[in-house]
């Protein structure tokens, strides 16, 4: 059976790499209409496999380094915020830091992931802002995930986004950030561009692998 493009459901994404992942090969697709680049399905991880990954992580709110990380993002989107504007952070991770940092930069913001943290009462309201640091590249199935996103943002809200961006293709196979075996889906500064111009969004990347979306006001 063909394999859709997860993000905008393309029907003919084509193969675009072989690699060595984990100890085995397996392949990767390019969607030609967004340009999301991706893990064939039946290679992607189980939720063993990622608890035990994300256990590894270390996010500590006390690390200095770890915030100045964080704040590539947290810089541009406090830019874009009215004062007392209230966020989301998507996918906070076992160590929530930017949502605490956000806090305390007058920005009330409350955390959500589906492992660490997973209040459902967090996706049944909207804010006025949503952060993703290092999330969207664990999206399975990102178009259900940015659909989510979407729902929880208010017109006019902001979504901010870190990931690193495919930029060399050629590298591709030997890439660091590939050989997490969680991370399933890469992007193009053009697959947010795409995203943002199909639903609805203004698109800002004021520094490599910072995305900030602006929900345009008609959007519902």
């Amino acid at each position: 059976m063909a394999t859709a493009c997860p993000l905008c459901q393309h029907p003919a994404p084509a193969h675009f790499a072989r690699a060595e992942l984990m100890g085995r090969q397996v392949d990767y697709l390019r969607c030609p209409g967004c340009r999301l680049t991706f893990l064939t399905p039946d290679a992607l991880p189980d939720l063993a496999t990622e608890r035990e990954q994300y256990d590894l992580h270390r996010n500590d709110p006390a690390d200095s380094g770890y915030r100045t990380f964080l704040d590539r993002l947290a810089g541009p989107m406090q830019a874009e915020l009215p004062a007392g504007a209230e966020g989301l952070d998507f996918g906070s991770g076992p160590g929530p830091t930017l949502s605490l940092m956000l806090t305390e930069r007058g920005f009330p913001c409350a955390h959500y992931d589906p492992l660490y943290a997973p209040d459902p009462a967090r996706l049944t309201r909207q804010y006025d802002f949503i952060t993703c640091t290092e999330v969207v590249e664990h999206f399975h199935t990102p178009g259900d995930s940015f659909a989510l996103l979407d729902r929880l943002l208010r017109p006019g809200g902001v979504l901010g986004i870190m990931t690193s961006w495919l930029m060399n293709d050629a590298t591709f196979a030997h890439w660091h950030y590939r050989r997490d075996p969680t991370h399933v889906c890469f992007y193009k500064p053009a697959t947010f561009q795409w995203w943002a111009q199909t639903h609805g969004y203004d698109v800002m990347l004021p520094a490599t692998n910072i995305v900030l979306l602006r929900k345009l006001a008609g959007s519902l």
